[in-house]
Protein backbone atom coordinates (compact mmCIF):
# COMPACT_ATOMS: atom_id res chain seq x y z
CA UNK A 1 0.00 0.00 0.00
CA UNK A 2 1.41 3.40 -1.04
CA UNK A 3 1.43 6.46 1.25
CA UNK A 4 -1.55 8.06 -0.50
CA UNK A 5 -3.64 4.91 -0.17
CA UNK A 6 -2.88 4.70 3.55
CA UNK A 7 -3.63 8.40 4.09
CA UNK A 8 -7.05 7.98 2.50
CA UNK A 9 -7.90 5.28 5.06
CA UNK A 10 -6.78 7.16 8.20
CA UNK A 11 -9.96 9.26 8.45
CA UNK A 12 -9.29 11.91 11.11
CA UNK A 13 -12.45 13.86 10.35
CA UNK A 14 -12.95 17.15 8.54
CA UNK A 15 -10.43 19.95 8.47
CA UNK A 16 -11.10 23.10 10.51
CA UNK A 17 -13.49 25.24 8.39
CA UNK A 18 -11.36 28.31 9.07
CA UNK A 19 -8.44 26.90 7.05
CA UNK A 20 -7.81 28.64 3.73
CA UNK A 21 -5.11 28.89 1.10
CA UNK A 22 -2.74 31.63 2.21
CA UNK A 23 -0.70 32.07 -0.95
CA UNK A 24 0.58 30.41 -4.09
CA UNK A 25 4.22 30.54 -5.17
CA UNK A 26 4.89 30.35 -8.91
CA UNK A 27 8.05 29.53 -10.81
CA UNK A 28 8.52 32.11 -13.58
CA UNK A 29 11.08 32.56 -16.35
CA UNK A 30 11.41 36.36 -16.09
CA UNK A 31 10.58 38.19 -12.86
CA UNK A 32 10.09 41.62 -14.47
CA UNK A 33 7.69 40.14 -17.04
CA UNK A 34 5.72 38.36 -14.31
CA UNK A 35 5.52 41.58 -12.26
CA UNK A 36 4.32 43.47 -15.35
CA UNK A 37 1.35 41.07 -15.44
CA UNK A 38 0.49 40.64 -11.75
CA UNK A 39 1.22 44.25 -10.70
CA UNK A 40 0.92 46.19 -13.95
CA UNK A 41 -2.16 44.47 -15.41
CA UNK A 42 -4.02 42.85 -12.51
CA UNK A 43 -3.11 45.60 -10.02
CA UNK A 44 -1.61 43.63 -7.13
CA UNK A 45 0.79 45.60 -4.93
CA UNK A 46 4.47 44.69 -4.72
CA UNK A 47 5.25 43.97 -1.07
CA UNK A 48 8.84 42.67 -1.36
CA UNK A 49 11.42 42.03 -4.03
CA UNK A 50 14.71 40.15 -3.86
CA UNK A 51 16.67 41.25 -6.93
CA UNK A 52 15.80 39.29 -10.05
CA UNK A 53 15.14 36.10 -8.08
CA UNK A 54 11.88 36.56 -6.17
CA UNK A 55 9.03 38.94 -5.47
CA UNK A 56 5.86 38.92 -3.39
CA UNK A 57 2.61 40.64 -4.34
CA UNK A 58 -0.69 41.10 -2.54
CA UNK A 59 -4.04 42.83 -2.40
CA UNK A 60 -4.98 45.08 0.49
CA UNK A 61 -1.60 45.17 2.22
CA UNK A 62 -1.36 41.44 3.12
CA UNK A 63 2.27 40.24 3.21
CA UNK A 64 1.75 38.13 0.06
CA UNK A 65 -0.93 36.31 -1.84
CA UNK A 66 1.35 35.37 -4.73
CA UNK A 67 5.05 34.61 -4.65
CA UNK A 68 7.03 34.71 -7.90
CA UNK A 69 10.51 33.22 -8.24
CA UNK A 70 13.16 32.30 -10.80
CA UNK A 71 15.15 29.98 -8.48
CA UNK A 72 14.67 26.91 -10.68
CA UNK A 73 13.07 28.47 -13.74
CA UNK A 74 15.00 31.55 -14.94
CA UNK A 75 14.74 31.63 -18.74
CA UNK A 76 12.69 28.42 -18.65
CA UNK A 77 9.77 27.28 -20.74
CA UNK A 78 6.22 26.42 -19.60
CA UNK A 79 5.68 22.76 -18.69
CA UNK A 80 4.55 20.71 -21.68
CA UNK A 81 1.01 19.38 -21.84
CA UNK A 82 0.40 15.93 -20.39
CA UNK A 83 2.45 16.55 -17.24
CA UNK A 84 1.34 16.91 -13.65
CA UNK A 85 1.47 20.18 -11.76
CA UNK A 86 -0.64 23.22 -11.02
CA UNK A 87 -3.71 23.47 -13.28
CA UNK A 88 -4.45 27.07 -12.33
CA UNK A 89 -4.40 29.50 -9.46
CA UNK A 90 -7.73 31.13 -8.66
CA UNK A 91 -7.96 34.77 -7.62
CA UNK A 92 -11.27 35.60 -5.94
CA UNK A 93 -12.69 39.09 -6.34
CA UNK A 94 -15.12 40.44 -3.73
CA UNK A 95 -17.75 41.79 -6.13
CA UNK A 96 -18.98 41.43 -9.69
CA UNK A 97 -17.82 45.02 -10.31
CA UNK A 98 -14.27 44.21 -9.22
CA UNK A 99 -14.25 41.14 -11.51
CA UNK A 100 -15.45 43.40 -14.32
CA UNK A 101 -12.55 45.77 -13.56
CA UNK A 102 -10.13 42.83 -13.85
CA UNK A 103 -11.65 41.92 -17.23
CA UNK A 104 -11.33 45.54 -18.39
CA UNK A 105 -7.65 45.51 -17.35
CA UNK A 106 -7.07 42.34 -19.40
CA UNK A 107 -8.77 43.89 -22.44
CA UNK A 108 -6.77 47.12 -22.10
CA UNK A 109 -3.50 45.14 -21.88
CA UNK A 110 -4.40 42.88 -24.82
CA UNK A 111 -4.27 39.75 -22.64
CA UNK A 112 -6.57 37.13 -24.21
CA UNK A 113 -8.93 35.07 -22.10
CA UNK A 114 -9.26 31.35 -22.78
CA UNK A 115 -12.74 30.98 -21.35
CA UNK A 116 -15.53 32.68 -19.41
CA UNK A 117 -18.00 30.61 -17.41
CA UNK A 118 -21.00 30.96 -15.15
CA UNK A 119 -20.86 28.08 -12.66
CA UNK A 120 -23.99 29.02 -10.74
CA UNK A 121 -21.98 29.47 -7.54
CA UNK A 122 -19.47 31.74 -9.25
CA UNK A 123 -18.55 33.63 -12.41
CA UNK A 124 -15.07 33.04 -13.81
CA UNK A 125 -12.59 34.20 -16.43
CA UNK A 126 -9.83 31.79 -17.49
CA UNK A 127 -6.48 32.80 -18.97
CA UNK A 128 -2.76 32.11 -18.84
CA UNK A 129 -0.20 34.46 -17.34
CA UNK A 130 2.87 35.42 -19.36
CA UNK A 131 4.69 32.25 -18.21
CA UNK A 132 1.84 29.98 -19.27
CA UNK A 133 0.51 29.40 -15.74
CA UNK A 134 -3.26 28.92 -15.68
CA UNK A 135 -5.12 31.74 -13.93
CA UNK A 136 -8.79 31.89 -12.94
CA UNK A 137 -10.24 35.27 -11.98
CA UNK A 138 -13.62 34.79 -10.31
CA UNK A 139 -16.22 36.04 -7.90
CA UNK A 140 -18.48 33.91 -5.73
CA UNK A 141 -22.18 34.59 -5.67
CA UNK A 142 -23.67 34.94 -2.18
CA UNK A 143 -24.42 31.48 -0.73
CA UNK A 144 -28.15 32.14 -0.72
CA UNK A 145 -27.98 32.47 -4.53
CA UNK A 146 -26.16 29.17 -5.12
CA UNK A 147 -28.26 26.78 -7.24
CA UNK A 148 -29.71 23.82 -5.35
CA UNK A 149 -31.84 20.82 -6.15
CA UNK A 150 -35.33 20.56 -4.60
CA UNK A 151 -33.65 18.39 -1.93
CA UNK A 152 -31.24 21.23 -1.08
CA UNK A 153 -28.09 19.71 -2.63
CA UNK A 154 -25.65 22.09 -4.30
CA UNK A 155 -25.76 21.86 -8.09
CA UNK A 156 -22.98 23.54 -10.05
CA UNK A 157 -22.90 23.88 -13.82
CA UNK A 158 -20.84 25.45 -16.59
CA UNK A 159 -22.59 27.93 -18.86
CA UNK A 160 -21.18 30.78 -20.97
CA UNK A 161 -20.60 33.98 -19.01
CA UNK A 162 -22.21 37.07 -20.51
CA UNK A 163 -19.11 39.24 -20.89
CA UNK A 164 -21.02 42.31 -22.10
CA UNK A 165 -23.17 42.19 -18.97
CA UNK A 166 -20.02 41.83 -16.89
CA UNK A 167 -18.42 44.88 -18.52
CA UNK A 168 -21.57 46.86 -17.66
CA UNK A 169 -20.53 46.51 -14.01
CA UNK A 170 -17.37 48.62 -14.40
CA UNK A 171 -19.24 51.89 -13.86
CA UNK A 172 -20.57 50.46 -10.58
CA UNK A 173 -16.99 49.94 -9.37
CA UNK A 174 -16.13 53.60 -9.92
CA UNK A 175 -19.15 54.61 -7.84
CA UNK A 176 -18.18 52.15 -5.07
CA UNK A 177 -14.60 53.47 -4.96
CA UNK A 178 -15.79 57.08 -4.87
CA UNK A 179 -18.15 56.27 -1.99
CA UNK A 180 -15.32 54.54 -0.10
CA UNK A 181 -12.99 57.52 -0.57
CA UNK A 182 -14.98 60.75 -0.29
CA UNK A 183 -13.40 63.56 -2.28
CA UNK A 184 -11.45 61.15 -4.49
CA UNK A 185 -11.77 61.65 -8.23
CA UNK A 186 -12.58 58.27 -9.78
CA UNK A 187 -12.61 58.03 -13.56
Amino acid sequence: MGPGEHAAQVGHGPIDPGVDIGHVHLKVADLDRALAFYVGVLGFGLTARFGDQAAFVSAGGYHHHIGLNTWESKGGQPAPGGTTGLYHLAIRYPTRASLADAYRRLLDAGIPIQGASDHGVSEALYLADLDGNGVELYRDRPREQWPRTPEGELTMYTRPLDLQSLLGETSDLGEQLAAARPGADVA
